[in-house]
C-alpha cells in the first residue's frame, strides 16, 4: 500500500518552510504543533485508505458521457462524498461561511496528498476552491451568502471557464458574450473548452466563474467580465429550482486523468444562460486572476504528488525485481536493481527532485499566508513579491519535476513499465498535462522574466538570493556534516546572480526578446538553485539526527548539490550566450 510520506511533509512545513512564522500571526486559526500532525496523519490516511484504490478504476474505466451527463467511475462518488463530509474541502474557507481558515500551508499538505492518491480525483476540488477564493474576495454579499456555505462544504463544486476553440493562451480572443438583463442579471452566450469537471454526478449543483464579453467593452482582456453560472438556479429558501442554459457537449479523450471530465460547455442555446456579474464590469480577468495564481500553485503540486507516487513505486519495485549481480555483492542468485550504481542514481534522483518539489510548493504556499495574515502591511507587501515571484517556478518547476521523474519510474520498471499492468505508465501520462494548463510552463518562465524580476526595481528577487547566501553559509560552516554542499551551492548562486543582473539589464535596455529567448533556462536555474538551497536548509536542521529520515536529509542534500547544482553554469550560458541563436532562428527556413 502506498502512502504519502506525513512526516517529510511535516518536516518540510516546519523546518524549510516555516509554518511557525505562519501560526504566529493572527487569523491563522487555533493551531499546535499537535494538531498540525493530527491534520496530516488524518489527510495521510484518508488518501492512502479511500484515494488511492480509486486511481487504477480511475484511469480504466474513466468518466462517461450520456445525453449531456457524465457518470463518474464506480467508487468516485463516495469516495467524494466521504471526503466533503471529512471537512477537507473547508480546510482554507471563510469561518463565517462554514470554513476552517486553516492557513494555505495545510491546504498545500493536503493537496499534496490528494493528489498522491489520485490526480484525477484532486483536481476537481482544487476549483472549487479556487472559485471559492474568487468569490470571497471578489463577489456581492448576496451571492456570497447563497453560494459559498456550499461550495465551501463540497456540497456544490465550482469550475472556471476561459478557454474556447480560438482563444487558448490568448484571451484577447475570447467571444463568449454577455447582455445586460433588465433585472440587473445577464445573459450569457458562447462555447467553453477543456472544461475541468464541467459536468459530473458528484454534486447536485456546479457553480460555473464564466469569463464574457459585453457588447460595448473595450477590446481586449480589458473588456472581460466574470459571471456567475449556476447550473441549477438557487431558489430564497435555498433549495434547488430549475435548469438553467448551460449544458455539456462534449468530453476529451485524453492522454491522461482520465476520471477528471474535461468538458466542452455551451451557454445560451435556449435564450440565454442567467448569470450574475463578479466584480465590476469590464473586470474581471482580475477577479478570475485570484482564481489562477493559486490554481497555478495548485498545478505544481498536482506535479508533486505524482512525483511522489512514481518514486515509491518505482523504489518498492526496485528492491523487489533482480537482474545481474551488482558490483561487488558475491552471494548466490541475482540482486535486486536497487543494487545496481545506475538504479541508485535514477532513485536519488527522483527523491531529491521530489522534495525540491514540495520544498518550493510549501514556500510558496507560506509566503502566500504571510501575504495576507501579517500585521504590517509593509511587510505584506514584500510578501505578495516573494509569492508573485515563486508561483511560476512552483507551478513550472514542480510539474516538469512530475514528469521526470514518472518518466524515470518507467524506466526502472524496464519493460513491465512501458505496458499498463504496473501502474507506472499512468503516473507519466497523468503528469503530462500538468505542464500545459493553467499556463503553459514557457508562459509561467515569460511572466517570471518579463513581470517578477523586476518587482520592486529587482529588490524581491535580491532579496531571495541574499536568503540563499545565508543557507550557503550556513552550510559552508557544517562542511564536516554536508561535505563541500555549502560550497557548490555558494557557485551555483553567483552564477544565477550574474544571470539575474544581465536580465534585469537586458529588460532595462529594452531588450526584451532577448530576455525572453533565455526565459525557460532562467526558470529552471532559479528553480534549481532554490531547491538546492531548500534541501541544504532541511540538511542543517538534520544534522545529528541519527534516524533513518534525518540521514537520508542529508544524504540527499549532498547528492543534490553535487550533481545538479553543476548545472547552474550551463543554465546561465544557455541565457546569456544562446539568446542571439535562438533569435536568429527562422523555424520557415
Amino acid at each position: 500500500m502506498y502512502r504519502p510520506p506525513v512526516s517529510e511533509i511535516a518536516f518540510t512545513l516546519k523546518e524549510v518552510a516555516g509554518l511557525a512564522d505562519v501560526v504566529a500571526q493572527e487569523g491563522a486559526g487555533d493551531l499546535s504543533g499537535d494538531l498540525v500532525d493530527a491534520i496530516l496523519e488524518e489527510a495521510g490516511r484518508f488518501a492512502a485508505e479511500e484515494i488511492v484504490p480509486l486511481n487504477a478504476v480511475g484511469d480504466r474505466i474513466g468518466a462517461s458521457l450520456s445525453d449531456g451527463a457524465v457518470t463518474m467511475p464506480p467508487g468516485w462518488k463516495e469516495a467524494y462524498r466521504a471526503w466533503s463530509e471529512g471537512g477537507w474541502n473547508a480546510l482554507t474557507g471563510a469561518p463565517e461561511y462554514g470554513g476552517q481558515g486553516l492557513p494555505m500551508m495545510l491546504h498545500a499538505a493536503a493537496l499534496e496528498m490528494w493528489n498522491f492518491g489520485s490526480m484525477a480525483f484532486a483536481i476537481g476540488p482544487t476549483l472549487t476552491m479556487g472559485a471559492v477564493e474568487a468569490l470571497e474576495k471578489h463577489a456581492t454579499a448576496e451571492l456570497r451568502e447563497t453560494y459559498l456555505p456550499k461550495l465551501i462544504s463540497g456540497e456544490w463544486m465550482g469550475t472556471m471557464n476561459l478557454t474556447e476553440p480560438q482563444a487558448g493562451s490568448d484571451l484577447n480572443a475570447l467571444r463568449a458574450r454577455a447582455e445586460r438583463a433588465d433585472d440587473g442579471t445577464y445573459r450569457i452566450f458562447g462555447q467553453k473548452i477543456y472544461i475541468t469537471y464541467g459536468e459530473h454526478d458528484f454534486t447536485d449543483n456546479i457553480v460555473h466563474l464564466v469569463l464574457a464579453r459585453l457588447p460595448d467593452a473595450p477590446a481586449g482582456t480589458r473588456g472581460l467580465s466574470l459571471f456567475l453560472v449556476p447550473k441549477f438556479f438557487v431558489e430564497d429558501d435555498g433549495s434547488l429550482g430549475a435548469r438553467n442554459d448551460v449544458r455539456c457537449a462534449g468530453m476529451e479523450h485524453k492522454l491522461g486523468i482520465h476520471a477528471s471530465p474535461t468538458c466542452t460547455m455551451v451557454y445560451g442555446d435556449e435564450g440565454g444562460a442567467v448569470g450574475w456579474l463578479i466584480g465590476e464590469e469590464n473586470r474581471g480577468l482580475a477577479c478570475m486572476f485570484t482564481m489562477m495564481n493559486n490554481a497555478r500553485l495548485s498545478v505544481g503540486i498536482q506535479g508533486l504528488g505524482v512525483a511522489e507516487r512514481a518514486t515509491q513505486q518505482a523504489l518498492a519495485y526496485a528492491l523487489e525485481r533482480r537482474q545481474g549481480r551488482a558490483p561487488g555483492e558475491t552471494g548466490k542468485g541475482m540482486s535486486p536493481i536497487a543494487n545496481h550504481p545506475d538504479i541508485q542514481r535514477s532513485l536519488l534522483d527522483m527523491q531529491s527532485w521530489t522534495q525540491v518539489a514540495r520544498a518550493t510548493c510549501f514556500c510558496t504556499a507560506h509566503a502566500l499566508d504571510m501575504a495576507r495574515l501579517d500585521g504590517d502591511a509593509a511587510v505584506r507587501g514584500r510578501w505578495s513579491d516573494r509569492a508573485a515571484l515563486l508561483t511560476p517556478i512552483a507551478k513550472a518547476l514542480s510539474t516538469d519535476i512530475g514528469v521526470e521523474v514518472a518518466s524515470i519510474g518507467v524506466q526502472i520498471h524496464g519493460g513491465m513499465g512501458y505496458v499498463e499492468e504496473t501502474g507506472a505508465a499512468q503516473h507519466l501520462r497523468d503528469a503530462r498535462i500538468a505542464p500545459i494548463y493553467e499556463g503553459t510552463n514557457g508562459i509561467q518562465a515569460i511572466d517570471l522574466v518579463a513581470r517578477k524580476l523586476p518587482l520592486s526595481g529587482g529588490e524581491a528577487i535580491r532579496g531571495l538570493m541574499a536568503e540563499l547566501d545565508a543557507i550557503a553559509a550556513s552550510a559552508r560552516a557544517a562542511e564536516a556534516g554536508l561535505s563541500g554542499t555549502g560550497r557548490q551551492l555558494e557557485t551555483a548562486i553567483a552564477h544565477l546572480r550574474e544571470t539575474v543582473d544581465w536580465l534585469l539589464e537586458a529588460l532595462g535596455q529594452g531588450r526584451q526578446a532577448e530576455a525572453l529567448a533565455g526565459a525557460t533556462p532562467f526558470l529552471r536555474l532559479l528553480g534549481t538553485v532554490f531547491g538546492g538551497a531548500m534541501l541544504a536548509k532541511g540538511a542543517l536542521a538534520s544534522l545529528g539526527d541519527n534516524t533513518p529520515a534525518g540521514a537520508r536529509r542529508v544524504h540527499l542534500a549532498r547528492y543534490f548539490a553535487a550533481a545538479h547544482l553543476g548545472e547552474a553554469a550551463a543554465l546561465k550560458a544557455q541565457v546569456l550566450q544562446a539568446s542571439a541563436a535562438v533569435l536568429a532562428y527562422d523555424p520557415a527556413a
